[in-house]
């Protein structure tokens, strides 16, 4: 026969006592720490907004693995916080931690089971993924529409969208704008750009703030377009002598002569 363990109650209190901490100690190290246990836990999940474009991470700290980027104006349900870190869920699905300071609560709550509004986001990178097979293809004005052996910058635009999207936009620039504008998403403050946008240009007149002052751009003439990534960076093409379709910094002779941008999803 094997041996009869007879226990007190306090030996057993014990017992039991040593065996909750050893768990609470595991589990520490298999899923992050208690706090952020908790917060994931939470039973109603509230609607967030980004207000930065700001990056999310595996854990709530800078030192977590960056798993998505989540950009300005973009949707999320906030999951639970910990020490100024918000467990949030995109509207792709992915979860992750991300500062508080970059995330806005809205005023509406929902369980996870709730609908959300679909987003645009995914139809957004894929537009981007069908502009960057083309870098480098070369520059031509007035490039053949149903050709991708050379562009201009609306044909190369039109190009993106009708492979990443789906989308047929119009052949010109003009055109594109006032596309971008009937969907009422035109915005004149770069400030508020997102990843994705279409941004409109006026004609080239130097380099300096000086050889724009005064020029009332509501009456300006679209001559160019592009695609705004983000971080001050545009894909877009413009010349021969650039090297064709590229990636280029929104640098200052874009900016002065940045007339309006916005979304055309």
């Amino acid at each position: 026969m094997g041996e009869i363990y007879i226990f007190s109650k306090t030996s057993m209190k014990k017992l039991m006592a040593g065996a909750l901490l050893s768990t609470a100690v595991l589990g520490s190290f298999g899923y992050g720490s208690v706090n952020e246990v908790a917060a994931a836990s939470v039973q109603s999940v509230q609607n967030g907004v980004a207000n930065s474009n700001v990056n999310m991470r595996s854990q709530a700290s800078t030192s977590g693995k960056v798993v998505e980027r989540v950009y300005k104006g973009d949707r999320v349900q906030i999951l639970g916080s910990s020490s100024g870190w918000y467990k949030i869920k995109t509207s792709s699905g992915k979860q992750g931690y991300a500062s508080s300071k970059f995330i806005t609560q809205s005023n509406s709550s929902s369980n996870n089971s709730g609908s959300q509004t679909p987003s645009t986001n995914a139809s957004v990178e894929k537009v981007i993924a069908a502009g960057m097979k083309y870098l480098g293809t070369p520059y031509e004005f007035g490039s053949n529409r149903n050709s991708t052996r050379t562009f201009d910058c609306s044909a190369f635009v039109r190009r993106a969208f009708l492979d990443g999207a789906g989308i047929t936009l119009p052949s010109d620039s003009r055109a594109q704008g006032q596309f971008v504008k009937n969907k009422g998403n035109a915005v004149t403050n770069i400030n508020q750009l997102k990843r994705g946008d279409l941004v409109f240009f006026m004609s080239y007149r130097g380099n300096s703030a000086s050889a724009y002052a005064g020029i009332n751009k509501a009456n300006q003439r679209i001559t160019h377009v592009a695609i705004y990534l983000g971080d001050n960076k545009l894909l877009h093409t413009y010349s021969k002598q650039s090297g064709g379709v590229l990636v280029g910094e929104f640098g200052n002779s874009w900016k002065h002569r940045f007339l309006y941008g916005g979304s055309a999803l």
